[in-house]
């Protein structure tokens, strides 16, 4: 059967049960479970309108069981269990893994990430959406800022490459250096430091994102507070950072918690660029270490990474409903 019909049909299914539900469901909720009587003065119509909310979101709660909570659980479960998977070895993958220098090194690579990148990415993000706002041709200098967002880890990391690059006919910094006569370096071999040549791709990537959000706040600002400030005197240092920036603080945090989040997600750029090699490795090039030949310890590493991820995303919810309000 052609791949077209197969989809087509998929698409027919798909929507024609959902649709096949609701109705059921509906008619059997007002005709046989809730039905309405003379003598209920109504107590039945008011019982259905309670239930029928839950008819609604009962699709979406069960496709989220299935493909979210049960492998979860199931990740978890798994974790607490040896290598091949046949023995339960409790908490053994955790406190092996807490052992090993790998996974400590791994872990304070990613406190460095997760404190770097989303500081400078919505610093950068704020001051260029404040300072293009005030140019003619700030749309297209904003185009151009937000272009890497289109690029993948992947090709941002080639890229980069050839800006570490050790030959000085390609890479800048080794061009640099060997303007004013100094040898050529591996600035990803360097210890510590390659780490934020690292975060530079990310941050790079991630200013466009920055500076959409919070130039978006920034002309939501009310107008009369920013004149009202200037004739008081205050001048644009000021007004940017006593009137402006308290003013948007909520989309400040939503932005810094969102990138944080994919800080402790991120994995291609530093796979694509050292292996994880030079101590550059973080938790989820670490996972990886482990992925095909010792489930029980990647499991442990994923489940670890959730968790870390877990209060960020409650607080970035928060925040976000914060913001709604």
């Amino acid at each position: 059967m052609s791949p077209i019909i197969q989809g087509i049909i998929t698409i027919i299914i798909g929507v024609g049960g959902c649709v096949g539900y609701f109705f059921l469901s509906n008619m059997i909720l007002d005709k046989v479970i809730f039905p309405p009587r003379d003598d209920d003065h109504g107590r039945n119509i008011n019982r259905a309108t309670m239930v029928r909310p839950w008819l609604f979101l009962f699709p979406a709660m069960f496709a989220l069981g299935l493909y979210l909570v049960y492998p979860v659980v199931g990740s978890f479960w798994r974790s607490l269990y040896n290598r091949s998977g046949d023995t339960f070895i409790g908490l053994g993958n955790y406190t092996q893994m807490f052992s090993e220098e790998g996974f400590r090194t791994a872990f304070f690579n990613n406190v460095l990430w997760a404190l770097f990148v989303p500081a400078a990415a919505t610093f950068l993000g704020l001051l260029v959406a404040q300072l293009t706002d005030r140019l003619k041709w700030g749309n297209i200098a904003k185009s151009l800022i937000f272009m890497p967002m289109a690029i993948s880890f992947v090709g941002a990391s080639l890229i980069w490459k050839f800006v570490y690059a050790n030959d000085p006919d390609i890479g800048i910094i080794n061009a640099l250096r060997d303007v004013i006569g100094l040898g050529p370096i591996d600035p990803l071999q360097i210890p510590f430091w390659n780490n934020f040549f690292l975060m530079v791709i990310l941050v790079w990537i991630q200013t466009g994102f920055a500076m959409v959000i919070l130039s978006a706040a920034l002309r939501g600002i009310p107008e009369e507070t920013i004149e009202a400030a200037i004739i008081d005197g205050a001048n644009p240092f000021q007004i940017f950072f006593k009137i402006k920036v308290p003013q948007i603080m909520g989309t400040i945090v939503v932005v810094w918690t969102t990138i944080t989040i994919l800080v402790l997600k991120v994995f291609d750029i530093v796979y694509a660029m050292t292996g994880g090699n030079f101590d550059t490795e973080i938790l989820p090039s670490y996972m990886m270490d482990y992925m095909f030949r010792d489930d029980g310890r990647a499991t442990a590493v994923a489940f670890v990474i959730m968790i870390i991820v877990l209060p960020v995303m409650v607080w970035n919810i928060r925040q976000a409903r914060k913001e709604m309000r």
